[in-house]
């Protein structure tokens, strides 16, 4: 595998510690992660604050795949990190890979 294939990975949760639709803070590389196990099964993460007022998007209410901000219910696509219309922004949206019971953050 040359290096431009190579991957780096931090773990970060277990799948098995995750509960469909509530979210996790993780912090990876010195940023805050908002980890979230959708009713899919499927796990995603976003940067973890809202495009708005900065709310802890991994506190906020999780409906499909969309998580809405405790502060101002902001609704954000946790699948890409896209805010809803009428509002506008997107929060970072970082790539997640599960082997086996174990959750990892690829960071470049």
């Amino acid at each position: 595998m040359s290096k431009v294939d190579q991957k780096n990975k931090v773990e970060v949760a277990t799948l098995s510690g995750l509960t469909v639709g509530i979210g996790k803070r993780v912090s990876v590389a010195g940023e805050e992660i908002a980890l979230f196990k959708l009713k899919s099964g499927k796990v995603t993460a976003i940067e973890n604050s809202c495009p708005h007022k900065a709310g802890p998007l991994s506190e906020g209410i999780v409906s499909g795949d969309h998580v809405f901000c405790p502060l101002h219910d902001w609704k954000i696509c946790t699948t890409d990190g896209q805010v809803q219309a009428p509002d506008v922004g997107c929060v970072k949206k970082y790539e997640v890979e599960v082997v086996e019971d174990t959750v990892y953050i690829v960071v470049n």
